[in-house]
């Protein structure tokens, strides 16, 4: 048995769906591996660079305003 990939969940919990640390702790690890599933990751992988950048050109950590 693998261990889970809390820092995948992090990643995934606050940079792509931006939630509070507060959001992110109630979600039990089978909330995150269904998330993960629903974003075609899966939990016992890691994530691989291509899927972090399309994840960050759709998510972008700053807003644009035109």
């Amino acid at each position: 048995m693998q261990n889970f990939p809390w820092q995948d969940a992090a990643r995934i919990g606050f940079g792509l769906l931006r939630l509070s640390p507060r959001e992110f702790w109630q979600l039990t690890p089978k909330e995150l591996v269904m998330i993960f599933d629903a974003f075609g990751i899966g939990a016992s992988q890691g994530l691989d660079r291509q899927t972090f950048q399309q994840m960050a050109d759709k998510f972008p950590d700053e807003e644009k305003f035109e």
